[in-house]
C-alpha cells in the first residue's frame, strides 16, 4: 500500500474505502482558544467557517443565556484560536444557529424569546452591521413573518434562505423558505415522525447537488429534500443529528451528542464523517470521557479544507479542535 503524502489524503482514502473505525480514527485533540480577558465559553451549539478559514462561533454569553448580558456572543477566531472580532452584545436571548454564506455574511438564529428579544434570524456583515432580520423580535408564531424557536438557517447558491423553525416542545416543526431579500416563499412540515414531518429540526446543510439536509434530531434521522420541499430520502446511519456540515467535496460531518442506550440505542455519541454522495459512514470521532450524560461531545460541527474538525459543546461549554494525525 502506498504511503499517503499527507494526512488529508489519508482521510480521503479512509472515507472512500470505509476502513476507519472509532478505535483508530485519524484525529487527535489540539489545544484551542482561550479568551485573553479571562472570559469563558458559554453553551455553544453554533459554529461555522468562512472562506479565509477563520472560525465563527455563536455562544451564549459565558452561560446558557444572553438575557441581561453585556457579553458579545458572536466571536471570530483564527484557525489557531486567536480572537479577531466580537459583536452582538445585548441583541439576543438564546444564541443557537450560525451560517456563513458565500459572500461572507453571517446569519444567526435566536432560538428563544425574552425581554423583547429572540425568535429571529439576523444577517450581519463580517464587521457586525445588521443587513437583514426575519421574524418579529420576542414574538413567537407560526405565520409567514414569525418563528417559534428557530434552530438553524442556511442560504442556497441563488441566495434563497431556509430556516429550520422549531426546537422541540410546543415550538414549531417546519422548514420556512424565503427569497434572498427576505420575502416569504413557502413552508413545509409539521410535528410528527412520518416523511416530511419533524421533531426538532435542529440543523441544515446543502450538498453539491443542491439537496437540503435537515437534522431531524427528535426522530434520530437526517431527512433530505429538494429546494421546493419535496421529500427525497432519510438517513439514520449518522446517529441523532444535532449539527451537520457538508464540505465542497460532499464529505459530511454529523454531530451526535445525545445518543445513548435509552435515546437512539445502538449508536455512540461523537462526530460521524462520511459521504453525502453515497450515504456511507467511515469515521467516528468519539465523545471524550466516560459515556455518561455529561460526556464531552459537540453539538455543532465544522471542518476546514485540510480535514481538521471543530466541535462546539453546549453543556460542556467549550470549543474543541481536532487535527488529523500524520499519515504513516
Amino acid at each position: 500500500m502506498c504511503i499517503a503524502r499527507n494526512a488529508f489524503q489519508a482521510i480521503v482514502l479512509l472515507v472512500s474505502t470505509g476502513i476507519a473505525h472509532a478505535e483508530d480514527h485519524p484525529y487527535h485533540e489540539d489545544g484551542w482558544a482561550k479568551f485573553p480577558d479571562g472570559r469563558r465559553w458559554g453553551w455553544t451549539s453554533a459554529i461555522d467557517i468562512d472562506k479565509r478559514g477563520n472560525i465563527w462561533v455563536f455562544e451564549r454569553c459565558g452561560a446558557n443565556s444572553c438575557a441581561s448580558s453585556k457579553v458579545a456572543p458572536l466571536v471570530q477566531l483564527t484557525p489557531q484560536g486567536k480572537v479577531l472580532r466580537t459583536f452582538g452584545a445585548g441583541m439576543f436571548a438564546w444564541p443557537h444557529g450560525i451560517h456563513i454564506d458565500r459572500a461572507g455574511a453571517i446569519w444567526v438564529t435566536d432560538a428563544d424569546g425574552k425581554d423583547g428579544k429572540g425568535h429571529q434570524v439576523v444577517k450581519f456583515s463580517p464587521e457586525g452591521k445588521v443587513l437583514l432580520t426575519l421574524g418579529k423580535a420576542g414574538v413567537a408564531g407560526d405565520g409567514p413573518d414569525t418563528f417559534n424557536r428557530p434552530s438553524d438557517v442556511l442560504t442556497a447558491p441563488n441566495g434563497d434562505i431556509f430556516v429550520a423553525d422549531g426546537h422541540g416542545g410546543d415550538s414549531n416543526a417546519r422548514i420556512v423558505k424565503f427569497s434572498k431579500d427576505g420575502k416569504f416563499i413557502k413552508t413545509w412540515g409539521k410535528k410528527g415522525g412520518a416523511a416530511g414531518e419533524f421533531d426538532t429540526p435542529h440543523a441544515l446543510a446543502m450538498d453539491s447537488k443542491g439537496r437540503l439536509f435537515v437534522g431531524d434530531r427528535g426522530n434520530s434521522r437526517i431527512q433530505i429534500f429538494d429546494q421546493d420541499g419535496n421529500f427525497l430520502e432519510e438517513w439514520r446511519q449518522f446517529g441523532r443529528p444535532s449539527g451537520i456540515y457538508i464540505d465542497r467535496n460532499d464529505r459530511i460531518y454529523v454531530a451526535d451528542h445525545q445518543s445513548d442506550k435509552k435515546i437512539n440505542p445502538g449508536f455512540k455519541r461523537g462526530i460521524r464523517i462520511g459521504s453525502a454522495k453515497d450515504a456511507t459512514v467511515a469515521i467516528l470521532i468519539p465523545g471524550l470521557g466516560a459515556e455518561t450524560e455529561t460526556q464531552s461531545v459537540g453539538e455543532g460541527v465544522v471542518a476546514d479544507t485540510k480535514g481538521n474538525v471543530w466541535w462546539a459543546e453546549t453543556s460542556g461549554m467549550n470549543v474543541r479542535k481536532f487535527v488529523l494525525k500524520e499519515a504513516r
